[in-house]
């Protein structure tokens, strides 16, 4: 059990804590520019599986017919960020290449509150977030910094540079999935909201006790653009069609202020936005989510390099990268902005720590 957030107590490790937990999912540099209404010519068809869906369908669940597509993403320094001095903001995202993979029933929305209490009643299961650290586990770190917390998003309540994101991220005591932003907050009257402060094993472990399991990134991908292929969103290549939010992300000036222009301030319900062409809501933006995968910025590479089309991808053997064990993370969350991250922009990747948990993080399961 690492707590690689534990860390951001700790003035000496705090660079490299904060890295671990955060860079994955908000990468400085990105700066937003117009987005063109087209997508990259490099996508091939979409060609979607014609069997019927099995009979009955799962509570809750919707029906992803796989098939085979072309997975990644395009280069956003030329549509929607700009990379920093001209580098490639999202290049463990390509090359494109072409993927196979089999039906799936999925959740319509992220994991709820209500559903992940359903399952802590049932088991006891206690998540890494309220668990105490060990010391063996962090040499030379004061006992009384080692406590039960997580990460939470603080707006530093004033314009701020973007260019250290430790300024808008802390470690909170007594974060978690009850106290999503510490022990002043709770979870009362939002049972419908997705549950997040879970690192990747608690999602597991919900996942089994409900008799499913984590998608793979492939599937993610797969079920997240709805059998089309190359659109830039989950819903086609506007942010905004016809002036209408599509997903809970940031408005206002990022990390300061959210303005809830999309009609939310920080996290919403589950399925406040309409639902992608397979009756998925949320699978862009509100919370990031899980998937079973190890990360490693060159497997999209490895896969390309391989003859033919890759069937049902499970990720590499390991995780490698920064050297830290860190899974998959799909979809983007509400801290998504054309001013910093464009995560929510489908075939985009992000990454976790396996045991660092956040108020942005969350996940749904398929079977």
């Amino acid at each position: 059990m690492s707590h690689a957030y534990v860390k951001l107590l700790v003035p000496v490790a705090a660079l490299a804590a904060v890295a671990a937990a955060v860079a994955a999912w908000l990468l400085p540099g990105e700066r937003a520019r117009p987005v063109p209404a087209s997508a990259d010519s490099a996508f091939g068809e979409t060609m979607v599986n014609k069997a019927a869906a099995p009979a009955p369908a799962p509570a809750g669940m919707v029906w992803i017919p796989g098939g085979e597509f072309t997975m990644g993403s395009i280069d956003p320094t030329r549509c929607v960020c700009s990379g920093g001095s001209g580098g490639d903001a999202m290049g463990d995202a390509r090359p494109l290449h072409r993927v196979y993979v089999d039906g799936f029933w999925m959740d319509r929305t992220e994991v709820t509150n209500e559903e992940f209490a359903r399952f802590v009643q049932a088991t006891g299961y206690v998540t890494i977030a309220e668990q105490k650290p060990r010391a063996e586990d962090f040499p030379g770190v004061l006992a009384g910094d080692l406590a039960a917390g997580s990460t939470v998003f603080t707006p530093p309540g004033k314009p701020v540079s973007l260019a250290d994101y430790r300024v808008w991220w802390r470690f909170e005591k007594g974060a978690n999935w009850r106290h999503p932003e510490g022990p002043a907050s709770n979870i009362a009257g939002k049972e419908k909201y997705p549950v997040v402060q879970v690192a990747w094993a608690d999602a597991v472990a919900y996942a089994k006790w409900a008799g499913k399991r984590l998608p793979t990134e492939a599937e993610f991908e797969f079920a997240a653009r709805g059998g089309a292929a190359g659109k830039l969103f989950a819903w086609g290549d506007e942010f905004k069609p016809g002036g209408n939010f599509m997903a809970n992300t940031f408005q206002g000036e990022f990390p300061n202020k959210d303005t809830g222009e999309d009609g939310f301030v920080g996290l919403a319900p589950v399925g406040q936005y309409a639902a992608n062409a397979y009756g998925l809501y949320d699978i862009a933006g509100n919370a990031w989510e899980w998937c079973s995968d190890w990360y490693s910025p060159t497997y999209y590479a490895e896969l390309a390099g391989r003859a033919g089309v890759a069937r049902n991808p499970q990720g590499p053997e390991t995780p490698t990268g920064s050297g830290d064990k860190e899974k998959v993370q799909k979809g983007g969350s509400f801290l998504c902005t054309d001013q910093y991250c464009t995560r929510y922009m489908v075939g985009t990747r992000g990454k976790g720590e396996i045991s660092t948990a956040a108020n942005h993080v969350g996940f749904r399961c398929v079977k």
